[in-house]
C-alpha cells in the first residue's frame, strides 16, 4: 500500500530530506499548512484522508484515511479562496514535467543556480521550488514563509532564483537575484527586467506560461472565453477521484482570457469576477492595474456589488497609503477613466486597513 503522509510543511532543510525520504519509499507528501487553526487542520485531514500523519515533534502515527496509487508524488491543497480546499494529486511524471519546462525556460544550471523556496510550502507555488530542485539537483534554500530580511540574505549568500508574490516583490530589491518568478496574484505593471510574471495554479502542478508565453510541452486554447489548458504536468485527479480534464485531457481554469496573434496569453481574471454593469463587463483585475497607479492607493481590490439602475456596480476597495488623507472617488473614477472605458470606472469607495488575501495573495473577493 502506497501511503500518503501527512507532515507539517515548515522551513528549513528538513522538509526538502523529508519530502526526498517519503519519495524513495514510494509514498506521496501532504504538506499541511502550520498556520491552519485546529478545527481547519481537522477538516483538511479528514478531506484529504492521509494514512500517516507526522506531528511537529517528527513522530509518525497511523492515521485512518486512504492509500494512494503508484505513481502519485504529492497532494496538494488548493488556495481555498472560495469553499474548502481540494487536494490535487500530481505524479511523479508531472512533477518532473514541470521542473523540466521551468528550468529549460529560465535557462537554469544546476552547477550554478541555486532557488530560493520563501513562499509556504503547504502551497504549489513554494512546494514545486522545493521539488524541482530535488528532480533536477538543483540546489534549494528552504524558507517556507516570507521574510524581506532573511530573503536578502538568501540572495548574498548565493540564492540567483525565487519564487514571490507581488507584495512581497515589492518588500525587496529584485536586483539581487538573477531572476525572480512572480505569481500568485495579478503582477504591477512596471516588472523589473529581472522579473517574470507566471501563469499556474495547483492543478498544473506550477507554472505553465511565463509573461503569457506558454512553455514546452504546453497547449493553450481559449473556449468561450475561458482558457484552457492541456500538458503533461497536469494533475492525475482530486484527492475524492473527480479528473477535471476532459477526455482529450484539456484543463478548464475558470480564467477567462485571450490568445492573440502569436499565442501570447492575456488573463483578464476569474470568470465569476466578472461585474455586468448596465449590460457592460467590467474584469476587476483590469480595474485594479489602473488604479495601483492612481495617487493615494497603497493597495486596491475591485468586486462588484448589487445597483437597482445598473444591475452591479463597480466598488473600489482601496487601502489608503494615508489614512489621514485617502483618496477621493472622483479622483479614481478620472483615473480609470484617462485609460479604459468610462463604465470600468467604480462607482463606489470603500476604505480598507488591509485586504482579504490568501497565503499567495489573491484576494478573497467573497469577503469584501
Amino acid at each position: 500500500m502506497r501511503e500518503l503522509v501527512a507532515i507539517e510543511a515548515v522551513g528549513g532543510d528538513g522538509f526538502a530530506d523529508l519530502l526526498a525520504r517519503t519519495w524513495d519509499d514510494g509514498d506521496a507528501l501532504l504538506p499541511l499548512d502550520p498556520r491552519l487553526p485546529g478545527p481547519a487542520r481537522a477538516r483538511l485531514v479528514e478531506r484529504l484522508a492521509p494514512t500517516v500523519l507526522v506531528a511537529a515533534d517528527g513522530v509518525a502515527r497511523r492515521h485512518p484515511g486512504r492509500p494512494v496509487e503508484d505513481g502519485d508524488a504529492v497532494v496538494v491543497p488548493t488556495s481555498g479562496s472560495t469553499g474548502e480546499p481540494k487536494g490535487v494529486v500530481l505524479t511523479h511524471d508531472a512533477v518532473a514535467a514541470s521542473a523540466r519546462a521551468v528550468h529549460r525556460a529560465l535557462g537554469i544550471d544546476p552547477t550554478r543556480h541555486r532557488w530560493l523556496s520563501c513562499l509556504p510550502l503547504a502551497h504549489v507555488a513554494g512546494l514545486a521550488v522545493v521539488m524541482r530542485g530535488i528532480v533536477t539537483g538543483t540546489p534549494v534554500v528552504v524558507h517556507g514563509r516570507f521574510d524581506a530580511g532573511a530573503v536578502e540574505a538568501a540572495a548574498r549568500a548565493g540564492a540567483t532564483h525565487a519564487s514571490l508574490v507581488p507584495t512581497a516583490l515589492r518588500r525587496i530589491d529584485p536586483a539581487q537575484f538573477e531572476r525572480i518568478v512572480v505569481g500568485g496574484s495579478a503582477p504591477p505593471a512596471d516588472l523589473p527586467p529581472n522579473v517574470v510574471a507566471s501563469y499556474a495554479m495547483t492543478e498544473t502542478g506550477s507554472t505553465v506560461a511565463y509573461d503569457g508565453v506558454p512553455l514546452d510541452g504546453v497547449e493553450l486554447r481559449i473556449v468561450d472565453g475561458e482558457v484552457q489548458v492541456r500538458g503533461p504536468m497536469l494533475l492525475r485527479a482530486y484527492r475524492d477521484g473527480v479528473d477535471p480534464k476532459d477526455p482529450e485531457g484539456w484543463l478548464a481554469t475558470g480564467d477567462a482570457g485571450e490568445l492573440d496573434e502569436a499565442g501570447v496569453l492575456r488573463v483578464h481574471g476569474r470568470t465569476g469576477d466578472v461585474i455586468v454593469s448596465g449590460g457592460e463587463k467590467v474584469w476587476p483585475v483590469a480595474v485594479e492595474e489602473v488604479l495601483r497607479s492612481a495617487p493615494g492607493v497603497a493597495d486596491v481590490a475591485v468586486a462588484g456589488a448589487p445597483d437597482p439602475e445598473w444591475g452591479h456596480r463597480v466598488v473600489a476597495h482601496v487601502v489608503p497609503a494615508d489614512p489621514g488623507a485617502p483618496p477621493r472617488l472622483d479622483a479614481l473614477r478620472d483615473h480609470v477613466r484617462a485609460t479604459l472605458p468610462a463604465y470600468s470606472a467604480p462607482r463606489a469607495l470603500v476604505l480598507h486597513e488591509q485586504l482579504p488575501r490568501t497565503a499567495l495573495g489573491k484576494i478573497r473577493r467573497g469577503e469584501l
